[in-house]
C-alpha cells in the first residue's frame, strides 16, 4: 500500500515507544518501538480505517499531502 496520507510521527517518553498520527483520517493513530515499526504498524491501521469507513457508506478523505499549521 502507498500511504498518501500525511504521518506525524514523535517519540513518546511517558509511553516509551513512537506514535504515529494521521490528521486526515480522524482517531488514526499507530504506534511501535521503533520508527519504522511504528510507520508499518500505521500503513496497516490507516488500510483498515479505510476499510471499515466503506463498510460503514462513510466518505473517505481525500488525502490532501502536506498539511499546513498556523
Amino acid at each position: 500500500m502507498s500511504v498518501k496520507y500525511e504521518l506525524i510521527i514523535y517519540w513518546s517518553e511517558s509511553d516509551q515507544t513512537f506514535v504515529v498520527e494521521v490528521p486526515e483520517l480522524p482517531g488514526c493513530m499507530a504506534d511501535g518501538q521503533t520508527y519504522v515499526e511504528a510507520v508499518t504498524q500505521a500503513e496497516i491501521v490507516i488500510q483498515e480505517w479505510i476499510e471499515t469507513a466503506q463498510a460503514l457508506g462513510r466518505e473517505i478523505p481525500v488525502p490532501k499531502g502536506r498539511l499546513l499549521y498556523a
